[in-house]
This record gives C-alpha cells, structure tokens and sequence, in this order.
C-alpha cells in the first residue's frame, strides 16, 4: 500500500506545464499496482484548490476523475463507535496537536494522522519528501525515489 500526498495529486490536474509533471504521472500509473490510498482531507484540500477552477457539476464527481481514475481507497478517520465530542477532540484536537510538536501544519498532522495508520503501508509518497522525512514510521518518497525503488526491486 502507498499513500499519496495532495501534492502529487494537484500537481497532476492543476500544473501541465511543471517539469516534474512526466515523472508524476508515471508515479501515478506505477502506483495503481501497489494499492495507493490518500486521506480524505488530502481528497478535500485538492478539491478546495480546483474549486476555483472547476465547475460546481465537476468538483461533485470527484469520484469518477480522481478515485475511480487513479483506483485511490480513501482513508477516513475511524469511528470507533466514539460519542461526538470524544471523536472530535481525538481527531482535530489532541492527535493532531501531537503532530503539530514535529513543527508541521494542522492539515499535515491530519493527514499523516490517517496514513500512518494504514496497515502495511509500503511508503508515504511526496514532492515535499525532506518537509516529512522522519515523522512517520513508514519511509517518506519523492515519486521519483518511489519509481527507482520499484524498478530496482524488478532487477
């Protein structure tokens, strides 16, 4: 299982002209075969940025042009048959704040708080490897790291 981060994403629908843009998408071809999941607040924080640019019509079917397309398992934050307020203090309060002692942004710490939680998770994908490079367990990859490494383990 890989996990993709919002700019990998936004950078496929949002910046043609970026260099990075041919290795991104053979990044996002390559990562169908290993199960790739993105949190749901990476899914609405890409959505937030294309909605100055995409239709009301378009941005409701996100599911066919982002999930169906790139086969992406959305994580969400698990219940755990937890009262509201308990949930809402866990999730937006006290697991984001210890993340947030690594020196990085609330939506990052939510974030990272949902994909560290997936089971074998194989890495944690990003252009912004080194901004999240040792914050979590699993191993933190530019997409062109993420190729290499996959093209090596074929040899």
């Amino acid at each position: 299982m890989v996990a993709l981060d919002t700019d990998v994403l936004l950078l496929a629908f949002a910046f043609h002209r970026d260099e990075r843009q041919a290795n991104n998408s053979h990044f996002l071809a390559l990562a169908q075969e290993h199960e790739p999941v993105v949190a749901i607040y990476s899914v609405m924080e890409l959505l937030g940025q294309l909605s100055f640019n995409l239709s009301q019509e378009r941005l409701r079917q996100w599911p066919s042009w982002l999930q169906d397309r790139y086969r992406l398992t959305i994580l969400y934050p698990p219940l755990d048959g937890l009262d509201a307020t308990t949930f809402f203090a866990a999730e937006f309060i006290e697991r984001p704040l210890h993340k947030m002692q690594q020196r990085m942004p609330f939506l990052d710490a939510l974030i990272l708080n949902l994909v560290e939680d997936a089971p074998d998770l194989e890495a944690f994908v990003t252009w912004n490897a080194r901004h999240f490079a040792g914050k979590i367990a699993a191993p933190v990859l530019t997409p062109i790291q993420f190729i290499d490494r996959a093209a090596s383990s074929r040899r």
